[in-house]
């Protein structure tokens, strides 16, 4: 029992290093080639430009935005949450009780509260 809770921990410090270790060869080998000269360094003034979206850019970086977009962000993150904790429960339906058919319309419903609110709110139309 307590050599397969070490291993358990053994996997997961393995999977630690993983994370830790391939963003940083990768990272390292990308220095490494252009110290060599594998990877050419050939900046110009249009590729240091700012891109976006193949328009080119007005004013400065540290524009204003209207605080709408970051409710749609919010609320497109809350949805997609939603989707995540729902694949998983309807995969396994068949093999749930009740319980669980009761616990999953409670977070329906309090979806459908937040999702009545912002649509009350005009929070959902774009160009208001």
């Amino acid at each position: 029992m307590l050599e397969d809770y070490f291993r358990q921990y053994g996997l997961i410090a393995i999977l630690a290093l993983v994370a830790v270790a391939v963003p940083t060869s990768m990272l390292a080998f990308s220095w490494l080639a252009s110290r060599v000269g594998i990877r050419p360094a050939n900046p110009t003034p249009v590729k240091l430009e700012t891109y976006e979206c193949g328009v080119e850019t007005i004013g400065g970086a540290w524009n204003r935005f209207n605080f709408r977009y970051y409710l749609y962000a919010i609320l497109f993150v809350i949805f997609d949450v939603e989707v995540v904790f729902l694949y998983p429960w309807a995969t396994k339906f068949i093999r749930l009780e009740l319980f669980a058919l009761i616990e999953m319309g409670v977070f329906v419903a309090i979806l459908l509260v937040g999702w009545a609110y912002a649509w009350r709110k005009r929070d959902l139309e774009w160009g208001s």
